[in-house]
């Protein structure tokens, strides 16, 4: 009988009925905590309270093997060899691959290779470009400066003076990476890091380039020449291929990504591919009509202002908008008008106002029909 055994779930800390999920990551919770290599105030201890943790998620993690511990406890598996329910104590699902995953994020286990370190893509840049309303609409060709690490011109990134030649680190033999053997009593582990000689990059330079300083890179300023296609707006962004920060070991530049910013304009506002603008008349203009000139993104216009118009009236004005950036044709002008009330009056003008009010049976005694009073006679209050 296994007496002396701690109960699988109290191991876990989770509840009897708990899910195949809460018990992984109960059991990935405290195997980064007891792993040996992971914790050193006592690693032996750490070590024995590990076995015993992977030796309950061994079962747990099993529908089969849970279903026969639920059953029947720990005597389901005393004629196990080694005393565990497996034939080695990790033989079933979890083990080995699990600590691995999670330790050094894939499988395996104690079988660390060789890798050389391959060429790697350089980084992607941004660049923030701001655009009048009108350039947003139309677009752009301009020339922009970016601040980027390029391969040295003068040693072409090897980092080397003319005439040398970067030498085969004999560390790590050109991979960039070194081995740490370490013996557990689950195993051999195997930690593979950077080459402390070579800093990972597999070759030492002896003779230093004196643009560089061996380094094969340099900072500059690069002018490139962009082109923002007509339609953008704020938010749009534009990718320039191959003109980010440069790879290392050989591998592709990054890219640059533009991103557009449009200024307010004085008349114009943007709704998708269409022009919002608001043009003032005069209280003449909108009673008796007139032709008016409207602006528009490409140039003036006449507008007809039938009579009789109220403020706030839309007008709109065909494939006078933004020219759609995905396809053909444009978007529509929408002009809206503003009555706008003078606000001074000379007493000419205030005579032929009154005229004009009593002509039309209006009462403009404000003694008397002020805006109180109107409220009075229509609530009869």
């Amino acid at each position: 009988m296994c007496l002396s055994k701690r109960d699988y779930y109290e191991i876990l800390g989770v509840p009897k009925g708990a899910s195949d999920d809460e018990i992984k990551k109960a059991y990935r919770k405290l195997a980064r905590k007891y792993h040996p290599d992971v914790s050193s105030d006592n690693p032996k201890e750490a070590g024995e309270k590990f076995k015993e943790l992977s030796e309950a998620y061994e079962v747990l993690s099993s529908p089969e093997r849970r279903q026969q511990y639920d059953q029947f406890g720990h005597s389901a598996f005393e004629g196990a060899q080694g005393g565990g329910p497996g034939a080695g104590g990790f033989g079933g699902a979890g083990g080995f691959n699990d600590i691995f995953d999670m330790f050094f994020g894939q499988s395996g286990f104690g079988f660390g290779g060789n890798r050389s370190p391959g060429p790697e893509r350089g980084t992607d840049l941004r660049y923030d470009l701001e655009m009048a309303f009108e350039q947003a609409a139309f677009g752009l060709e301009t020339e922009i400066q970016v601040p980027r690490t390029e391969d040295c011109s003068a040693c072409r990134g090897s980092g080397s003076a003319a005439g040398t030649h970067p030498e085969t680190c004999p560390n790590c033999r050109g991979t960039g990476q070194t081995q740490v053997v370490q013996n557990t009593p689950f195993g051999r582990m195997v930690n593979v890091r950077a080459c402390d000689r070579c800093k990972g990059e597999g070759k030492i330079v002896h003779s230093p380039c004196s643009e560089c300083q061996g380094r094969g890179k340099v900072r500059n300023r690069r002018r490139i020449k962009i082109k923002i296609p007509a339609g953008v707006d704020t938010g749009s962004r534009l990718r320039v291929a191959n003109e980010g920060e440069a790879g290392t070991r050989g591998g592709p530049p990054g890219d640059l990504y533009v991103y557009v910013f449009v200024k307010q304009h004085k008349l114009f506002s943007r709704e998708g591919d269409e022009v919002i603008c608001e043009v003032p008349i005069s209280i003449v203009q909108a009673a008796l009509g007139d032709e008016i000139e409207i602006p528009t993104l490409d140039g003036k216009v006449s507008l007809r202002i039938p009579d009789g118009t109220q403020s706030g009236t839309a007008f709109r004005l065909k494939d006078k908008g933004i020219p759609h950036l995905r396809g053909h044709g444009r978007g529509d002008q929408h002009v809206r008008v503003k009555v706008v009330t003078p606000k001074k009056l000379n007493e000419r003008q205030r005579e032929l106002l009154q005229e004009f009010a009593r002509a039309g049976g209006e009462d403009i005694n404000p003694e008397e029909k002020g805006f109180f009073k109107k409220v009075k006679d229509v609530f009869g209050v």
